[in-house]
């Protein structure tokens, strides 16, 4: 049993919002208790303290789409390599590292995402995977990382006819084997959903094959008019929009993901509502692709569930908080919109997300919670509640002024010291599988 206070505490719990100086108990992988630091140390001497040392208590953080397969390319520069499109990006950098992906830089890939997620304060994640080089196998890869170092993952594989039609067929059995895996593994640390990557890589046969291995079991991720790219294809070879062949092959729904959804129409927007459909956003990446700005100002107007992304553009949910705020000002040219639609998306809506597919209820801290608890070191010069909390995280907070982690009742990282994990031997072994990467792509040594 933990007892971590000695914190402003920020619930996002309407029946006990915030304490000046509060904290949780946690038993187990749940929070049963939540109060003011004296009450708590009376009532649980047995606890062992974790001291937040005056910094922010809050929930651990969720990120609702992102790319472990994309972790190696820090840094990277592809010789002959200059996209000036958005296809020219795809093929030129991310279709032709998961090309050379093999099932070890897959799992070096997991390591370093998760290892910047226990810093960065992320406790959930939801993963759309790829890796062409090996198929077989590479959900489970993941999966091993995801419980090594004790993040919520839900996971799957990016079926796509990019490569030909045996690699598609492998990539659907990925997807179903893993589904059959956590069908029969239940837990509320690791799901599956069947991952598909755009809709002009993906045929109407493929589509048909999806949902057939799929057979109803869980939701579809999938990535949607991204770029106008998408739009053209769908409108040229199937005389309908992106939404409209999503709807027409049953893939919609309220536990299917659709990633970007940057260029819907109203009629689309009305059929994801209709079908109660989820999207997610994912600003940096859009603005770094050049591909335009998702309207979630309208799509969450209709009711419609929007998450917030990275699509690992970076693993720091409150840097694509603030991104997500001023592209959406920028875009609308006025100063006083999104406030309210940003946040909802990041504290609301992707614990929303995520218990759809664990279960449990994430992003509160409340007794029957899950124990995802998260220290920031933030030390507020100016007043501080939860009236006025998401000001501060805005214009003053970054994933890494996380010092403590805590998902599902494990203590991850403590003082910004990581627990039970070698770092530099990670780092390691993370280094020689990025060099490896870079090698085959440069044909050349690192």
């Amino acid at each position: 049993m933990y007892l971590l206070a000695n914190g402003k505490l920020i619930t996002r719990d309407s029946a006990l919002p915030y304490l000046p100086d509060g904290g949780v108990v946690i038993d187990g992988s749940k929070i049963v208790e939540v109060g003011s630091t004296a009450d708590l140390k009376a009532k649980y001497p047995q606890a062992e303290f974790i001291d937040a040392k005056g910094g922010v208590i809050m929930p651990g953080l969720v990120n609702a789409h992102t790319h472990i397969y994309s972790a190696l390319a820090r840094g990277l520069s592809i010789v002959g390599n200059n996209p000036t499109n958005f296809l020219e990006v795809l093929e030129g950098t991310w279709w032709n590292i998961d090309r050379h992906l093999t099932l070890k830089g897959t799992r070096a890939s997991a390591d370093a995402l998760y290892l910047d997620c226990i810093k960065q304060g992320v406790t959930t994640i939801f993963d759309h995977h790829a890796s062409f080089c090996e198929i077989p196998g590479s959900l489970m890869e993941i999966a091993e990382s995801a419980k090594k170092f004790g993040i919520r993952s839900c996971l799957c594989y990016e079926v796509s006819d990019r490569d030909g039609e045996d690699k598609c067929l492998q990539a659907i059995q990925e997807n179903a084997d893993f589904i059959t895996y956590c069908e029969k593994n239940p837990s509320d640390m690791l799901a599956a959903m069947f991952g598909g990557h755009a809709l002009f890589t993906i045929s109407d046969k493929t589509f048909e094959r999806m949902v057939e291995a799929n057979n109803g079991r869980t939701g579809f991720h999938i990535h949607v008019s991204e770029g106008m790219n998408d739009v053209y294809d769908s409108l040229q070879n199937y005389g309908r929009r992106p939404v409209q062949r999503l709807q027409d092959h049953g893939i919609l729904g309220p536990k299917t993901i659709l990633g970007h959804c940057i260029h819907v129409n109203t009629a689309e927007m009305e059929i994801i509502q209709e079908t109660g459909t989820m999207t997610v956003n994912n600003p940096e990446s859009n603005m770094g692709n050049a591909v335009g700005c998702s309207p979630i100002l309208q799509l969450m107007k209709r009711g419609i569930t929007v998450g917030l992304g990275t699509d690992a553009y970076t693993n720091d949910m409150l840097e694509s908080l603030k991104v997500a705020l001023t592209i959406q000002r920028h875009n609308a040219c006025l100063p006083n919109v999104a406030w309210c639609e940003v946040t909802d998306m990041l504290f609301k809506n992707n614990p929303i997300i995520g218990e759809k597919y664990f279960g449990v209820p994430l992003g509160k801290l409340a007794p029957g919670a899950a124990a995802d608890v998260i220290v920031m070191d933030y030390k507020p010069y100016t007043p501080f509640s939860d009236a006025n909390i998401d000001g501060h995280m805005i214009f003053g907070m970054t994933g890494r002024q996380c010092e403590t982690t805590i998902a599902n009742g494990k203590l991850l990282m403590k003082d910004r010291e990581l627990i039970g994990i070698d770092e530099e031997a990670e780092n390691a072994h993370i280094l020689e599988q990025s060099k490896k990467l870079w090698g085959e792509l440069n044909h050349c040594e690192y």
